[in-house]
């Protein structure tokens, strides 16, 4: 070798443009130290292997030809993958490295060890292969990495080892199917001081949201000790999820959401031949955030830098020291999957019902069936059949042949940034993951649904349940003659469709957030001392970590508003005040003592009229400072508050008092108001609700239900209840025309203009500015209005 060719280089010197040199992982590093140090991202400092090193290596040992032989007997079909991999690794491990690399090696090690003032240094050794985290091509765990090495010898065989790495069994089978020369790969090994993390935590980041390719936010998940334990999904990891835009506004503090994981186990370091470990996690650790919010925010703003940086999404991975507190970048690399999808949606939707077997986190949004397999081992794999639904603890890189057989994956462990997660998106294969006790209740050969479809929830159903598969296009549409608005029962639902071609949310529907992810009435918050029995120790456990349990009320709604918000983000998001019956609320937890019972709860007790009223009105101090949150503290000023079931200007009077009172005065911070037009008093007196509210949108259910006298829940009237009985239209004219002259605007959020293709003719002729269509209606209804503006040729 010319020794003219470094065989060593620092990572500061290091740039994109050394990929062919140091592989893509050690010259992302490099780019990070050498070029992000002003936006505060800290890189650990270290040192890289060259390809030139390799093939010194390589060639020394004489390695190239028994690299070929046994890579043509593979191909021949005269030795198999496994025994390949192993004796090309062991002719690996069995080569001593040369004299001139071991001695560059030694010397950077003493410098590095010199920089950071220490005698004995610890370091992490890791491989950074020259064709690896391309956009087109990138596997989770192709290669091996070494953490907490000590001293010089460590070194060498860790480097060696690496080398080694380059023939895993999935590696090689990873360059044949993306058809690479094994012979024209070189690996780099990258040695970097040591981030003490098993004292603290460790994770991974995205700069868009990994399961809907949202690219407003960055994702965050964490886990106590080495981070080696999310990508292999052993332990299920906080997570928290970061608005981008508002990141550089000092008076926000845009952490949409938190998520707490069980964290079930730590990895740390051990003594001896096994140098890590993982064990059991405290009850204590178990209940306590990895991250403070400030931590959070400051990767977050990293996260950020790194995506502007390189001009497209990154999938990051960072450490905290528990010996310094300090956060580091360790690697970054182009996220590969959402990031290429364009063009169309596939929207998935069951049709049929079964029995929930077991739950966990949704990893894509498809819904597949087929009988289910366990397997426990990798090396079981043979017996698994294609097109089953795969069931396991958890997966690592030596389970991917097998995945790409399965129609849908569950495993027992892990989160969104497992490794099972992170295949099966590249595969394209639904999978749910952290399904506890899934092994048991899935037993062998049983027929299973695994639905993905539902939310950022995943489900296992019993049998084989009908479902619809569509593909909507997104091509460019023209100018519409109103304003198309998205209904969103869901945060999940709003990150979905954040695609789909809205102008903004004209009905996030709050009562959603509060039955599915909160699940307790207000009042029972509110005032606990009342709570008796069974639903008080279950309200103790929901509501663990949090010092005042109003509080747990309050962050989980407002981060569930929060994230809707920001799908649309600066667009209008129009957020309706609760809307439950007192049937409804009295199903919550501790819902019971405090919701009277009535015969017709359709008409009764709901509404405005509940917000000011002593039996409610502290309840409803808790959806006021969930509002104030959102808009104040995290600062998503694009929430426009709906006030539903308005009965009387008394009754609109009292409850803008008490928003008022409760730190939500209209027109304060920009803050509109609207009111849900659904009671015919809202259309006679529309001029006198125009002089109180900033807009109307129709609910065109309950205003049909009071123009007609029939209840909407009656299938024995159900004949009668048509919203487009000229009643009911004659309604929607008058109210459109007194808001307007007002200046005031009018929307419709029922399923009516999904239903019926006349009735949306009528509402644009009528002059309506918006129409708030459930997700799978926009596309559908924006090229039918499409075609109906579109003069036609005689």
């Amino acid at each position: 070798m010319n020794v003219s060719v470094p065989r060593v280089r620092w990572f500061e010197d290091l740039r994109l443009v050394d990929v062919p040199s140091v592989g893509g992982k050690n010259a992302s590093l490099g780019e990070l130290t050498g070029r992000l140090r002003g936006a505060g991202v800290r890189v650990p400092e270290g040192f890289a292997t060259t390809a030139a090193a390799f093939w010194e290596f390589l060639d020394a040992a004489g390695l190239r030809g028994e690299i070929r032989r046994r890579l043509d007997d593979f191909h021949r079909g005269a030795k198999s993958l496994q025994q390949t991999g192993a004796a090309l690794r062991a002719s690996f491990r069995a080569a001593p490295l040369p004299e001139p690399l071991q001695n560059a090696l030694r010397s950077a090690h003493a410098e590095l060890a010199r920089r950071a003032g220490v005698r004995r240094l610890s370091v992490a050794v890791r491989s950074s292969a020259t064709a690896e985290d391309l956009p087109e091509a990138s596997f989770a765990g192709q290669h091996e990495s070494y953490l907490n090495i000590v001293g010089e010898e460590a070194l060498l065989r860790a480097v060696r080892d690496c080398f080694a790495s380059l023939f895993t069994d999935r590696a090689i089978s990873y360059r044949e199917q993306k058809g690479f020369d094994h012979l024209k790969i070189a690996l780099s090994v990258g040695v970097q001081r040591m981030v003490r993390s098993d004292k603290a935590c460790a994770g991974v980041m995205f700069t868009l949201d990994p399961e809907t390719g949202f690219p407003r936010v960055v994702v965050i998940d964490a886990v106590w000790g080495l981070g080696e334990n999310i990508v292999q999904g052993i332990s299920t990891p906080d997570e928290y999820v970061v608005f981008k835009p508002l990141l550089d506004n000092p008076a926000a503090r845009p952490i949409l959401a938190r998520s707490l994981g069980r964290k079930e186990k730590r990895m740390v370091f051990a003594p001896g031949a096994v140098p890590t470990r993982n064990r059991l996690t405290t009850a204590r650790e178990r209940a306590a955030w990895t991250l403070s919010d400030d931590e959070v925010l400051r990767l977050a703003r990293w996260g950020a830098a790194i995506e502007k940086h390189y001009g497209k999404p990154m999938d990051i991975e960072w450490a905290k020291d528990g010996d310094t507190g300090d956060l580091f970048i360790v690697q970054a690399r182009p996220e590969t999957v959402q990031s290429q999808k364009t063009g169309s949606v596939k929207t998935y939707t069951l049709k049929g019902k079964g029995p929930r077997l077991v739950e966990g986190i949704a990893i894509g949004d498809a819904i597949a069936a087929g009988p289910s397999q366990v397997i426990r081992d990798p090396k079981d794999m043979g017996r698994f059949k294609a097109g089953s639904v795969l069931v396991t603890a958890a997966t690592n890189p030596d389970w991917v042949p097998l995945m790409k057989k399965a129609a849908a994956i569950v495993t027992e462990h892990g989160g969104r940034t497992s490794h099972a997660a992170i295949v099966s998106r590249e595969l394209g294969v639904p999978a749910v993951v952290g399904a506890a006790r899934a092994i048991a209740a899935l037993r062998e050969g049983r027929e299973v649904t695994v639905s993905c479809a539902e939310g950022e929830r995943g489900f296992v159903y019993d049998g084989r349940l009908a479902f619809e598969a569509r593909e909507v296009p997104l091509e460019a549409l023209g100018e519409l003659p109103v304003r198309i608005l998205m209904n969103v029962a869901s945060p999940e639902a709003a990150f979905r469709g954040w695609r789909l071609p809205a102008r903004g949310i004209g009905l996030a529907r709050m009562e959603f957030i509060i039955s599915d992810q909160i699940k307790i009435h207000p009042m029972a918050l509110a005032h606990f001392e009342r709570v008796r029995g069974p639903d008080r120790a279950r309200i103790l456990k929901l509501t663990a970590g949090h010092k005042d349990i109003r509080a747990y009320f309050v962050d989980r709604l407002a981060a569930g508003i929060a994230q809707i918000a920001a799908s649309r983000w600066p667009d209008p998001v129009i957020v309706r005040l609760s809307d439950f019956k007192t049937n409804e609320y009295s199903r919550l937890l501790g819902g019971r003592g405090f919701e009277p019972k009535e015969e017709n709860p359709m008409i009764g007790f709901r509404g405005a009229s509940r917000y000011y009223d002593p039996r409610y009105k502290d309840g409803f101090a808790l959806e006021c400072r969930a509002l104030k949150k959102v808009r104040e503290g995290i600062g998503l000023e694009n929430v426009v508050v709906m006030v539903p079931f308005c009965r009387t200007l008394k009754e609109a009077d009292a409850v803008l008092a008490t928003m008022a009172e409760f730190g939500l005065k209209r027109g304060e911070r920009g803050l509109q108001v609207y009111v849900m037009c659904e009671i015919p008093s809202n259309v006679i007196l529309a001029e006198d609700f125009a002089d109180r509210f900033d807009g109307f949108s129709i609910g065109s259910n309950d205003l049909t239900q009071l123009t007609l006298g029939v209840d909407r829940d009656s299938g024995l009237l159900a004949k009668v209840f048509d919203e487009r009985d000229e009643a009911v239209k004659t309604m929607i004219r008058m109210v459109i025309a007194a808001a307007h002259r007002k200046g005031r605007p009018v929307g419709i959020c029922g399923q009516a203009p999904s239903d019926y293709p006349d009735f949306t003719q009528f509402l644009v002729e009528a002059g309506i500015d918006s129409l708030s269509l459930n997700p799978d209606s926009v596309v559908p209804m924006t090229k039918r209005l499409l075609d109906a503006s579109t003069p036609k040729r005689v």
